[in-house]
């Protein structure tokens, strides 16, 4: 059985040296679609059910929505985003270190990483970066 849950969050972001616009600093308002797979509950309390969407929810919120949005994601390996991110950080504004480039797929791998370390049946994240645009990040367990 798969459920899956939708999320909504705004980031901002650049990629350094890229050759096109997003070399700019610019924004999205991202949508997270999170998928849970696995046996329906058989008793107790969350009976029926693969996950209780609020428990789902609460912790996709405090593991990604909380320290993302509104916030400027940098690749904290880029001098360039690094320098952006201090100044920010100097003016008490949001900011959040990554340690690769800010990609729709970088990202996605990053949530999925993140959801697993809480959730064992997250099975794929869906990382919307634009409405006809997204990266799927999918668990493997050979990869």
């Amino acid at each position: 059985m798969k459920v899956v849950k939708t999320f909504n969050f705004d980031i901002a972001h650049l990629l350094d040296g890229h050759d096109g616009k997003c070399k700019n600093l610019h924004g999205h308002t991202y949508r997270l679609e999170v998928e849970v797979t696995g046996p329906v509950i058989t008793e107790g309390p969350k009976m029926g059910m693969v996950i209780d969407f609020a428990d789902l929810k609460s912790i996709v919120e405090e593991l990604v929505i909380e320290p993302m949005d509104h916030a400027f994601l940098y690749d904290s390996t880029n001098d360039r985003e690094s320098e952006i991110a201090k100044l920010l950080d100097g003016w008490k504004m949001k900011t959040y270190a990554f340690a690769h480039r800010t990609t729709a797929e970088n990202i996605s791998s990053h949530i999925l990483t993140k959801l697993r370390s809480r959730i064992e049946g997250v099975s794929r994240v869906r990382l919307w970066e634009t409405p006809s645009s997204y990266s799927e990040c999918i668990f493997n367990e050979d990869y």
